[in-house]
């Protein structure tokens, strides 16, 4: 079995946005296509970031295609550790960390910053594919 990846809120907005360069667009439409795997995290930022109801309809349709990977116990605690060990993280970025950790998933971010000093975390930029 292949490697699996975590999409992050950013990703889905900006690919329905049609804003990601087209081979990391052909890239991410693959994960869509064959392992559409996001946060519970992700889907609240997502469908709150989008105010205008056809914008959340659409979202919310594609969303639904996807495999919504749970806030479960061993998360909860990774997450905590997490937010211990990084303070100034954001409760979300820590969750969809902590989700990506625990899953051994690669997690699709446009958001390196906020991830990259995690050190079981492997992270990759569609802009940069």
């Amino acid at each position: 079995m292949g490697q699996k990846y975590l999409i992050d809120s950013n990703v889905l907005i900006d690919y329905m946005a049609g804003l990601i360069p087209e081979k990391g667009s052909n890239f991410v439409e693959n994960l869509f296509n064959s392992q559409f795997l996001i946060s519970v995290v992700t889907k609240i930022e997502v469908l709150g970031y989008n105010d205008l109801p056809h914008k959340i309809s659409a979202m919310s349709s594609f969303i639904s295609l996807s495999e919504n990977l749970p806030l479960n116990e061993i998360v909860t605690e990774k997450t905590i550790e997490l937010k211990r060990s990084f303070r100034k993280m954001k409760l979300g970025d820590a969750i969809i960390a902590a989700t990506a950790i625990v899953g051994n998933l690669i997690l699709i971010t446009r958001n390196i910053d906020d991830f990259k000093f995690i050190p079981d975390l492997t992270v990759l930029n569609p802009y940069e594919v």
